[in-house]
């Protein structure tokens, strides 16, 4: 798939830019948090979440952590603070030691299987981790996750993230998460094309990009004589000339570049 070649350059892209999910993460036990109150450096404390998912905060004692994320933690020792101890307190919370998370990965995908993974992480990064793309890799993945108990499925566009470059489809992987990447169509080009073979196709693939893909005409290829040779059930039908940059493929589709005899 085209796309595949752009994931190192979107991965220097998001470092360079530094790209930070720890807002997001979830806290949970084994985790070691640095906290720190403005104004107040006797409050500053580092300190690792117990396995009942607590930690011990100066004048606070315990405080229950688990299962919120950073800034929830943040904001909830904001608020005890506030409760006849500060005012104004401003509570900075940042996580300098994580615990492994343990996320699944599927599909269309070099190391598929359990990886575990210390700290935040983003999908391109996951993909990184497990050896990158398959050739066949579709267009999407699909990204199940426990919500307050739970089931969530998250579609992501891998190809608007990494040939058109939203970050948006980026989103942070989370301890739990199930990663599947799915499967492209895969279509075949034969004759006058630099490299015969079977391609990915997936939606909205047109013959001019199967073509590209094939790394384009002969010399020799007759250009407006394209056909598509389709198989629907047990009948089989010719498409005969079709329009390069319109005309689209679908799964199992041979497209023929004949030769020109001119």
């Amino acid at each position: 798939m085209m796309f595949l070649r752009i994931i190192p350059i979107l991965l220097l892209v998001a470092s360079a830019a530094g790209f930070s999910y720890s807002a997001d993460y979830i806290i949970g036990p084994g985790d070691v948090l640095e906290i720190s109150v403005y104004d107040n450096p006797d409050l500053q404390t580092r300190v690792r979440v117990d396995t009942s998912g607590t930690i011990v905060m100066p004048l606070l004692g315990q405080v229950e952590v688990t299962e919120l994320t950073t800034a929830r933690v943040g904001q909830k020792i904001t608020a005890l603070l506030a409760d006849g101890y500060l005012v104004n307190p401003q509570v900075n919370v940042f996580v300098t030691d994580f615990r492994s998370k343990k996320v699944v990965v599927l599909g269309r995908i070099k190391q598929p299987g359990l990886i575990e993974l210390s700290g935040s992480i983003s999908l391109l990064e996951l993909i990184s981790r497990a050896g990158g793309l398959e050739k066949d890799a579709g267009e999407t993945a699909t990204v199940k996750r426990k919500v307050d108990g739970k089931d969530s499925i998250m579609p992501i566009d891998l190809e608007s993230l990494i040939e058109g470059g939203d970050m948006s489809q980026n989103i942070a992987i989370l301890d739990g998460d199930t990663v599947v990447i799915s499967k492209a169509g895969m279509c075949f080009v034969t004759g006058e094309v630099n490299e015969p073979g079977t391609y990915p196709c997936g939606g909205g693939t047109t013959v001019l990009k199967m073509i590209a893909l094939a790394n384009g005409f002969t010399g020799k290829a007759a250009k407006g004589g394209v056909r598509i040779v389709r198989i629907m059930g047990d009948k089989k039908t010719v498409f005969k000339d079709v329009d390069l940059d319109t005309t689209l493929v679908f799964d199992n589709d041979v497209i023929v570049v004949p030769e020109s005899f001119f």
